[in-house]
């Protein structure tokens, strides 16, 4: 009776307030290498989200095309998707990417322009893009990230992300991204501290080279920071792609890290 009970007020609740699902992927070198199969496979993964965040989206020939054919396909499930993709980001010291936001249009909307982050774009190799939803009467804006690499100290660069909240108070920020760092790293501290909370702890969601002893992934890199006084997290998670292909190298060719999603209402 108490579980009936449970799943009856879950159900209210969810319809009863704006929910939305946001998923973030950093597809590896999403460019004119990936196949239109390996564009039909990602298709098919996330279609079932509102909102999806990409990273490492090739800064060259090919990236802008690869979203492209990736939203054709996504239209072609009988539901309307747009998209947005930044341009390089301003790395020099480092290989610029582009990021991308796609979005289900009958169920969020894209408020103004998309944009990268301009203060910290050189403290940070490859700056935040930001983008604003509406759903229903609620706003929040999407900040899609990717960190230099481990061996780098990324935290040398997540340190300015204690200053975003202030540098846009008006906003309800929902960080979100591979951070190439645990959210156990004391640099996420200060976020913390503001009200922000990871939606993952202990996950890990980079692919090893192979599986050992069924133990496929390496290392705790993606994550999403979200503030829990303007947010009520509802559900999330990970999604296991690789289990789909006969090899950890098969499936690298989609990526070296798995999808993170995140289903939240909106105070």
């Amino acid at each position: 009776m108490k579980l009936l009970f449970s799943i009856l007020f879950f159900f209210i609740f969810s319809f009863a307030f704006p929910q939305v699902k946001l998923l973030s992927w950093n597809i590896e070198n999403l460019g004119k290498s990936k196949s239109d199969s390996t564009i039909t496979f990602i298709a098919k993964t996330i279609k079932n989200y509102d909102i999806i965040a990409i990273q490492e989206v090739v800064a060259g020939v090919g990236g802008a095309q690869a979203v492209a054919k990736l939203v054709e396909r996504l239209n072609g499930t009988g539901v309307k998707w747009d998209y947005t993709i930044s341009d390089p980001t301003s790395s020099s010291a480092y290989k610029t990417e582009r990021y991308a936001f796609i979005w289900k249009t009958n169920t969020v909307k894209k408020i103004g322009k998309a944009w990268l982050e301009q203060k910290y774009h050189l403290e940070i190799d490859r700056e935040p893009y930001y983008c604003t939803f509406q759903y229903q009467n609620k706003q929040f804006t999407v900040v899609n990230f990717h960190a230099i690499t481990k061996n780098r100290q990324p935290e040398t660069e997540i340190k300015y992300f204690k200053f975003l909240p202030n540098e846009y108070p008006e906003l309800n920020l929902i960080f979100v991204g591979d951070f190439n760092c645990p959210q156990s790293h004391t640099v996420f501290n200060p976020l913390k501290k503001m009200g922000y909370k990871s939606i993952l702890v202990g996950q890990k969601t980079s692919l090893k080279k192979e599986c050992k002893s069924d133990i496929c992934l390496a290392s705790e890199f993606d994550n999403m920071y979200f503030n829990v006084a303007q947010i009520k997290h509802l559900n999330s998670g990970v999604i296991h792609f690789y289990k789909n292909f006969n090899s950890l190298n098969e499936s690298r060719k989609i990526s070296d890290h798995i999808p993170i999603w995140f289903e939240f209402l909106l105070n």
